[in-house]
């Protein structure tokens, strides 16, 4: 499986307008999230390192990604993180 958590690349979806065009940088995997009956609350749903992800089927499109953008002028990573839709960055990292 491809390195998903700390995998960077562009956000090009139109759910979170602010962050089009943005490097974002993948901080983790809220498994199901995508799904209409995703319920939160069950426990296993946030995964935060790729052995992990493995273990739970790796990453689909029923996934949200958490991410991080990029911040230039500040040559630093935001500590305000978005979750997105696995298909609305450039590259996803799926095989």
């Amino acid at each position: 499986m491809q390195q998903v958590i700390g995998f960077e690349t562009t956000y090009t979806g139109n759910e979170h307008p602010y962050l089009v065009g943005y490097r974002v940088k993948v901080i983790a995997v809220l498994k199901g999230a995508a799904r209409p009956d995703f319920d939160p609350d069950l426990p296993g749903m946030l995964i935060t390192d790729d052995e992990m992800l493995a273990q739970n089927g790796g990453l689909t499109v029923e996934d949200r990604v958490e991410v991080l953008p990029w911040i230039a002028r500040e040559r630093d990573w935001s500590f305000c993180s978005s979750d997105v839709r696995v298909w609305e960055l450039a590259r996803w990292p799926m095989a």
